[in-house]
């Protein structure tokens, strides 16, 4: 065995994560992957120190050609415990399998994202047209109601599937977890090709979303009679529409990158992030369902339902506020 093969097989048999180890030789986690990976070589007091960790002799660590090693029981049960419990094993064909499962449901859930905001575009164009006098009122209202549940419930589907199809994987967003060889590796090169797109994705995305707000804009200073007041309806659909394509965008970028993020255990997905990850997601079992059962009453009793789509986009950015809050307070 080499260099490489050898760190991963004494941390393991004592129980120590990449940081467990990084920590006791008071270097960071990637340069304990580097190494695992073969990218990179621990100097010789590094090697020092390791032997020690790991009770065996430098020369077994440095010789390729030695593969026989001895751990103290004591040194076992002491690594063990400081390293906090067990931890889930990855493999290279599980990393891979579940990178190609989010590059498949990313965009879905990005489509769905989208039919969530656009749902209620025709139902306001519509209302627009009517006030124009091209469309009767009864039948601008039920099109576009008919139009905004289907699309809604295509969504739902959307969310439904996707959570089913990644559910084997959901211990990556809260367990701690440990990589097989190799895996540090390719993760990273994937990360680093994506890193330009993701960029570009976010910049246009932030950019649409600060945009959208435009038409509306000039359509408030251009009316100036009744009828062109009547345009605002369908100037609030196009606002819509530009959104739905900003968000769309960075849901794209986002979600492919923080599943690199999950693998490699960096970002929110470090061991802090993961405790605060839970809390997030009990907040958020019971946030959502009341958002959404806040919604529909306000919908139906008012029957404004070109007005009380303004739920969603001030849910979400309530929401990540109290998400934001939560993770800062966990720190």
């Amino acid at each position: 065995m080499i260099l490489a093969d050898k760190i991963i097989n004494e941390r393991k048999k004592l129980g120590l994560s990449q940081e467990d180890l990084a920590d006791r030789l008071d270097v960071s986690r990637q340069s304990v992957s580097k190494w695992e990976s073969a990218q990179s070589t621990p100097d010789l007091g590094r090697i020092l120190k390791m032997s020690e960790i790991f009770g065996v002799s430098t020369d077994y660590l440095l010789k390729d050609e030695i593969e026989e090693t001895h751990v103290t029981g004591e040194l076992i049960e002491d690594s063990a415990a400081s390293a906090g419990g067990s931890r889930r094993y990855v493999s290279l064909e599980e990393a891979s399998d579940f990178l190609n499962k989010v590059e498949k449901t990313t965009p879905l859930t990005a489509c769905g994202v989208s039919m969530c905001i656009l749902s209620p575009v025709v139902l306001i164009a519509m209302a627009g047209f009517s006030a124009l006098g091209f469309v009767p009122e009864a039948v601008a209202a039920g099109v576009g109601l008919i139009t905004l549940f289907i699309l809604i419930a295509v969504a739902v589907f959307i969310f439904i599937m996707n959570d089913r199809y990644l559910k084997p994987y959901e211990f990556l967003e809260t367990d701690a977890i440990d990589t097989a060889y190799g895996v540090d590796g390719m993760v990273k090169e994937k990360k680093a090709a994506f890193e330009r797109k993701h960029t570009l994705f976010i910049a246009l995305g932030v950019v649409l979303c600060i945009l959208s707000s435009l038409p509306l804009i000039i359509g408030s200073l251009i009316a100036t009679t009744q009828k062109q007041e009547n345009i605002i309806p369908l100037l609030v659909s196009v606002l819509l529409i530009i959104v739905a394509t900003g968000v769309n965008l960075i849901i794209r970028a986002g979600g492919i990158m923080e599943s690199y993020n999950k693998l490699l255990q960096e970002g929110d997905y470090n061991s802090e992030g993961k405790k605060a990850s839970k809390a997030v997601g009990k907040i958020a079992s019971i946030y959502w369902p009341v958002v959404v059962a806040g919604y529909l009453a306000w919908s139906f009793i008012t029957m404004q339902w070109e007005m009380t789509w303004i739920v969603w986009p001030v849910a979400a950015v309530l929401f990540g506020a109290v998400a934001g809050i939560t993770r800062a307070s966990m720190k």
